[in-house]
């Protein structure tokens, strides 16, 4: 297998008109790894206020990934119900507990998350700012703030590029927050797939919170809300299926979703295990648009993960219907994406 390093990923990648990223946790990871890696959160996560058996639950699985775990209740319900298990109290035990996991989930990453963007030296903003300047759009499938803080994070006196389509509210100019609308999302260049720390469902609008309307940090804002048991945009359930469900019932998902779908011309993957619970997108690659995927690749290629990584990308090509769809593989260690 040949690998590409990035910068020979790009060269290659100028042939297409338009290059797209797709961003998984490797993202986030590679700034921070002593609070993303999903074993870190784990660590830090206080399970108290939940029933013993949801760590208990971890154990039995010998993981600390918290959507394994989610999706493995709920599975384990939905087949107690097939049995026709009349342990009424063990079914709503198990959603309970699937629930109580995911909550636990944003407290923990909201808890852990660096208090504000100053927190990140100025250099790792200039490596990153470089990557994501390649790209016409970047979507993200992070819940996290740093690539919101990256692509807001300019030299001063330079207007920021990025557009995340969310603007001041029409009847209430003073508010503090902003709105999404999809009339302002012609011109959106960044997407938060699956939701973000940030965004809350107001019911009959998309707010996002910022710190220039108010004048307090953004993870202080987020807190104080999860305090108040407000929570925000976040899709964490365990299976693709799942996942794709509450995408289609949230109007910002919904349009971030098909803004994916129509995207052409080449995507750029970088820290994403193309693992089956986000297939929702991956099979949107397979019968898109795009020309040619280029997926990063972490360490050894014949690593374990790295093998599942590969055989997954190559299979896209073969399922892709009407077309072409070429894959590549560059080391995503070159990307430098936080310097």
């Amino acid at each position: 297998m040949t690998m590409m390093t990035f910068q020979e990923a790009l060269k290659d990648s100028e042939q297409f008109n338009t290059r797209h990223a797709l961003l998984g946790n490797g993202f986030s990871i590679a700034c921070r790894p002593e609070i993303f890696l999903y074993g870190k959160l784990y660590e830090r996560a206080d399970f108290s206020k939940l029933s013993p058996y949801t760590k208990k639950a971890f154990e039995a699985l010998s993981t600390q990934d918290f959507e394994r775990v989610i999706k493995a209740l709920r599975d384990t319900k939905e087949i107690i119900k097939v049995y026709r298990c009349t342990d009424a109290c063990l079914i709503d035990q198990l959603q309970k507990d699937a629930d109580g996991l995911r909550e636990l989930l944003v407290k923990t990453i909201a808890a852990c998350h660096p208090a504000w963007p100053g927190e990140i030296e100025e250099h790792e903003y200039a490596a990153c700012r470089e990557f994501i300047s390649h790209f016409k759009t970047v979507y993200t499938l992070n819940y996290d703030l740093l690539l919101y803080w990256a692509q807001m994070h300019n030299e001063e006196g330079v207007h920021p590029t990025s557009d995340d389509g969310f603007r001041k509210p029409e009847d209430d100019y003073e508010a503090g927050y902003v709105t999404w609308e999809p009339w302002n999302s012609k011109k959106q260049n960044m997407w938060f797939l699956h939701g973000a720390l940030h965004l809350f469902d107001a019911g009959d609008e998309t707010q996002k919170y910022t710190w220039i309307n108010t004048g307090v940090r953004l993870v202080d804002q987020v807190r104080d809300a999860l305090a108040r048991d407000y929570y925000p945009i976040f899709v964490s359930e365990g299976s693709s299926r799942e996942k794709y469900a509450k995408i289609k019932h949230n109007d910002y998902l919904a349009k971030g979703y098909r803004s994916f779908c129509e995207i052409g011309g080449c995507l750029f993957i970088y820290g994403h295990s193309l693992a089956p619970n986000d297939e929702h997108f991956i099979r949107r690659i397979e019968n898109g648009k795009l020309k040619k995927i280029y997926v990063s690749i972490f360490g050894e290629h014949d690593a374990p993960l790295n093998k599942a990584i590969i055989a997954r990308a190559n299979s896209m090509a073969t399922a892709r219907k009407y077309g072409r769809l070429d894959v590549a593989f560059y080391d995503a260690g070159s990307a430098n994406v936080w310097g």
